[in-house]
């Protein structure tokens, strides 16, 4: 099992958590999408590691790159694929599939840029719910 540092990430009680990650579909990842939260908010990472998102909340949730707050020589990334924020977010306030990640789905990312990628669950961004993924060089 690795083991990952988790910055920031609020728990009940204010705790940070320091976890292992887990095989994707199990109901553990290594970043537990709640009712409105990334937990934890931040996760530490080496270069060409892969992050799991998994929902173990009873609402869709997306995992979308803020454009302006990932490393400059990053490709943007989003569940749902997409190419843009923009078309992330227009794909949502247009009904269309936007990335979605259905309770008890999850999503996975390999991170081969190092640097902090800020990322947002679309439908409850306005209740904070965002994250980052701090990558450091090998």
């Amino acid at each position: 099992m690795r083991r990952r540092t988790y910055l920031g990430g609020l728990l009940t009680g204010g705790l940070t958590a320091l976890a292992g990650c887990a095989a994707a579909g199990d109901g553990v990842g290594d970043v537990d999408m709640s009712k409105n939260a990334y937990l934890p908010q931040s996760i530490e990472i080496t270069v060409g590691e892969t992050v799991t998102w998994v929902n173990n909340s009873s609402r869709g949730h997306s995992v979308t790159a803020y454009e302006d707050a990932i490393p400059a020589d990053a490709a943007y990334w989003a569940s749902g694929g997409f190419e843009s924020e923009r078309s992330a977010r227009e794909a949502f306030h247009n009904a269309d599939p936007w990335g979605n990640i259905k309770p008890g789905q999850s999503y996975e990312r390999r991170f081969e840029v190092a640097g902090t990628h800020g990322y947002f669950c679309i439908p409850h961004e306005r209740a904070a719910m965002v994250g980052s993924v701090n990558v450091r060089a090998p």
